[in-house]
């Protein structure tokens, strides 16, 4: 039991229950897996967020049982364990659907269209923000930044995402979600449901048969940059003309470092080269302020 279930109970006049265990053979597995994973650390404590991962793989949630397993096999108490799994939103502390469904409406993607995403589902699905559907297969809510403000407005299951998003194509992947069929995220590893994504979360592999590991990295439009500094791609605009470096500077040209020494015109760190300002001006040197009336 957590801490506020307990004072709840006292504050009525109850005696505070304690949390049920898993039956044995559910807990003997668990404690196998949450071995390896507290050996993975110099202190058992520090495995407290992938064990909190293992439970909610168990039974889709936080629950009381798997708080009062966390505290046991880490030697803390339940108000501590629920405090943590309190405070990070990826745990979850009731039932919820096999597919959680976070629509960003964070800044940018809420200008491009997140808001206008989220509140369409809301009236398709007839949920509000952390509810589920009745068949229990998809739970709405909305989510902060996930830092992929180059594909807004980006809606994500699972913690998988899909970039660039409509109100008609969350939609369709809500549907797709809800009939059981096929649906590939844009990047990142393969779908699965919200247990499998926690069991992943706690530190092991994604055992599905042919199941293909996670391919993640950043996305072609948040890699642009670089292609353009590597010659790969033809810039759209040019705002500077960028010359080549040479292997060896001009004998006329200070060392690197030198006070006085400047970036070529058009040279890629050109606009940060030092410019002549009055401090380093002795035709027009900088004085003290005039006081007024001076």
């Amino acid at each position: 039991m957590n801490a506020t279930e307990a004072n709840h109970d006292v504050q009525l006049g109850m005696p505070a229950l304690p949390a049920p265990d898993y039956p044995a053979d559910v807990r003997a597995r668990l404690e196998a897996d949450a071995k390896e994973v507290i050996a993975r650390y110099p202190g058992a404590r520090s495995a407290l967020l992938p064990l909190l991962h293992l439970v909610q793989a168990e039974e889709g949630h936080v629950t009381r049982t798997g708080i009062r397993f966390c505290a046991e096999l880490l030697d803390l108490t339940t108000a501590e364990v629920t405090a943590v799994s309190t405070f990070y939103s990826m745990y979850r502390r009731k039932a919820s659907g096999d597919y959680q469904v976070g629509v960003c409406t964070n800044t940018l993607c809420a200008v491009m269209g997140g808001d206008a995403i989220f509140e369409d589902l809301k009236e398709y699905l007839g949920v509000g923000n952390g509810e589920t559907t009745e068949d229990g297969a998809v739970t709405l809510e909305h989510i902060e930044c996930n830092a992929a403000c180059d594909f807004a407005p980006v809606v994500m299951v699972n913690w998988e995402f899909f970039d660039n998003q409509t109100p008609q194509s969350a939609r369709q992947l809500v549907d797709d979600l809800r009939a059981g069929r096929t649906v590939e995220p844009t990047r990142g590893a393969p779908l699965c449901t919200f247990r499998q994504t926690a069991r992943m979360l706690a530190g092991f592999p994604d055992e599905r048969p042919g199941a293909v590991q996670a391919t993640g990295g950043a996305g072609p439009a948040s890699l642009i940059g670089l292609r353009l500094a590597k010659g790969e791609v033809a810039p759209g605009r040019v705002d500077h003309v960028i010359a080549p470096r040479t292997a060896q500077a001009p004998a006329d040209e200070p060392p690197s470092g030198h006070a006085d020494a400047q970036a070529p015109p058009g040279h890629p760190s050109s606009h940060d080269a030092p410019h002549e300002t009055s401090a380093s001006d002795d035709d027009h040197p900088a004085g003290p302020a005039a006081e007024e009336g001076e």
